[in-house]
C-alpha cells in the first residue's frame, strides 16, 4: 500500500510557487528522504502534507486518505510531524505531562497518565521527566519528548524535518537510533527532510534530490552509498557533502 502519494504537487507562498509538480509514491513501512540545499523546497513539501502550507494544488494522500486544504482532526491520527528545533516546538510553560496529554484530550482519549508514562518509556525517558518543563531538559531529551508527542495518537506516518540538525553531535546518533527502533517496532513510515547524506544512508531506503522546488532525481540508498547518481546536480551535492561517509553507529 502507498503510505504517501503526491501527484503534481505545486506549493506557493503569497501566490508565488516554490515547489513545482512534485510526484512521489512512498510505500507503507518505507523510510524515504528528501535532500537538497537550503531553499530547495523540501521542508515545504512536509508542511503541505502536514497542513501547514495550505496554498497548494495537485493531490496529497496519506494511507489512502486525501489531504484537504483545511485543518482535519482525523488526519492527525494518521500522520504527525517532528520539527527541527525541539525547544521551539515545545510550549515553554507546559510540563512534559501537559504536552503529551494534550493530543489525547483533544481527541477524547482517556487513561492519560498511563499512556504518557508508557510513551516516555518508549522514547527512553523514565517517569521522573513527566513533570519537568522544556528548559529543564537537554536538547536530546526535548527531541525525545517531541517524538513522544508525535506518537501519542499512534499515527503510522511521521514527517521528520531535520530531526537531529539542532542537536549536539554527541546525541544525534542516539536520536537516529531511537527513530530507527521506533520505526521497526511500530511499523512506521518516515518521510525525512535532511541535508545530511550520512543520515540518509543510515535511515532510509530511497531518496529524492530536490533543486529549485523540483525533484531532479530519485534513487535507492545503494546508489547514494556508491555515489552513482545520474543527475549532474545530484553528483555535485554528493561531492560537496563528502559522500555518504562512514556509517552512523548501528541501532541498538
Amino acid at each position: 500500500m502507498t503510505a504517501i502519494g503526491l501527484r503534481d504537487l505545486t506549493i506557493g507562498y503569497g501566490g508565488d510557487p516554490v515547489v513545482h509538480g512534485v510526484t512521489l509514491d512512498i510505500a507503507e513501512g518505507e523510510s524515504f528522504a528528501l535532500v537538497g540545499e537550503s531553499g530547495s523546497g523540501k521542508s515545504t513539501v512536509l508542511k503541505a502534507i502536514a497542513g501547514l502550507a495550505p496554498d497548494w494544488s495537485g493531490a496529497i494522500t496519506v494511507l489512502g486518505q486525501a489531504r484537504g486544504h483545511r485543518p482535519d482532526r482525523n488526519f492527525a491520527r494518521v500522520c504527525q510531524m517532528v520539527f527541527q528545533d525541539p525547544y521551539g516546538s515545545l510550549h515553554p510553560r507546559k510540563t512534559v505531562d501537559d504536552t503529551l496529554a494534550e493530543p489525547l484530550a483533544i481527541h477524547g482519549i482517556g487513561e492519560h497518565a498511563d499512556r504518557v508514562v508508557d510513551m516516555l518509556a518508549a522514547v527512553g525517558l523514565d517517569r521522573r521527566f513527566r513533570f519537568r518543563f522544556p528548559h529543564q531538559l537537554s536538547g536530546g531529551q526535548r527531541q525525545r519528548v517531541a517524538i513522544a508527542r508525535a506518537l501519542m495518537l499512534e499515527p503510522k506516518v511521521l514527517l521528520l524535518d531535520e530531526p537531529t540538525s539542532a542537536l549536539d553531535v554527541s546525541v544525534q546518533a542516539e536520536i537516529l537510533n531511537l527513530l530507527k527502533r521506533l520505526r521497526r517496532e511500530r511499523n512506521l513510515t518516515y518521510l525525512m527532510v535532511t541535508h545530511n547524506l550520512h543520515v540518509v544512508a543510515f535511515m532510509c531506503e530511497r531518496l529524492a534530490v530536490m533543486r529549485h522546488g523540483r525533484i531532479v532525481e530519485t534513487a535507492d540508498v545503494d546508489r547514494l552509498r556508491q555515489g552513482t547518481f545520474d543527475n549532474a546536480y545530484s553528483r555535485e551535492l554528493y561531492a560537496a557533502s563528502g559522500g555518504a561517509g562512514a556509517p552512523i553507529a548501528a541501532a541498538g
